[in-house]
């Protein structure tokens, strides 16, 4: 298995866990390596550094071997001396670590469809059961889906990208618009009452994302179905 730690998260090994059988390597770097290279900027979009524990990359025997020979290329360019080329060359290393360890995540997302889909249609369900809801309730956030099902919202958020071509707040955002657009074309509420109900602290916010997402105004859209 593959885990990811960010600077500032904790890392810690369970007393309880019988760790003796257990082999492998851990590559630790300052960010300040990267901090003057493309790397440092896209190492936020490498979703897995946020993932949960339990959402650990399962590798199989070939990207494992995959993996063994990027570490031992990392660690002969380490234990080199230094020169005008080391640092260039150890990020540019630890760049390709970080796309295989992607293409694998993405791999892993497709065989493991069976329970993937599962947490999709849960997902769908829990969705589907928040915006049937009558009366306002506050705004839902990922985190609160991400709790509902025990995974974490980075890791949600690439599963359905991956199966559905859409992250978690484009889901909601999709969810909530369908939801305006109902209550806009079958009640008599004002536009500041539908941003109400749907748990908009401020109407303003309601009526961009709406003409985000349809082109329309809620007041135009109200007035096109007439």
């Amino acid at each position: 298995m593959l885990g990811f730690v960010a600077p500032g998260q904790t890392f810690a090994v369970d007393a309880a866990v019988d760790t003796s059988a257990l082999n492998g390597w851990m590559v630790v770097f300052h960010p300040d390596l990267l901090r003057k290279y493309p790397l440092g900027q896209k190492i936020g979009s490498y979703g897995f550094f946020a993932y949960a524990v339990h959402e650990a990359l399962h590798v199989s025997a070939q990207e494992e071997q995959v993996l063994d020979v990027l570490l031992a290329t990392i660690r002969g360019e380490y234990e080199r001396p230094i020169d005008a080329f080391s640092q260039d060359v150890l990020v540019s290393q630890l760049e390709l670590l970080l796309n295989y360890a992607n293409r694998f995540y993405h791999r892993q997302f497709l065989t493991r469809r069976t329970a993937e889909h599962d947490q999709l249609s849960r997902f769908e369900a829990l969705l589907t059961s928040f915006f049937a809801q009558d009366g306002s309730q506050p705004l839902p956030t990922v985190q609160y889906f991400a709790d509902a099902l025990h995974v974490s919202p980075a890791y949600l958020s690439d599963m359905l990208r991956s199966l559905t071509g859409q992250n978690t707040q484009q889901h909601l955002h999709h969810a909530l618009i369908e939801k305006a657009k109902r209550l806009l074309l079958t009640t008599s509420l004002s536009i500041n009452e539908t941003a109400f109900a749907l748990g908009f602290e401020y109407p303003q916010y309601f009526n961009r994302l709406f003409k985000r997402k349809t082109g329309l105004t809620p007041v135009a859209f109200r007035f096109s179905a007439q």
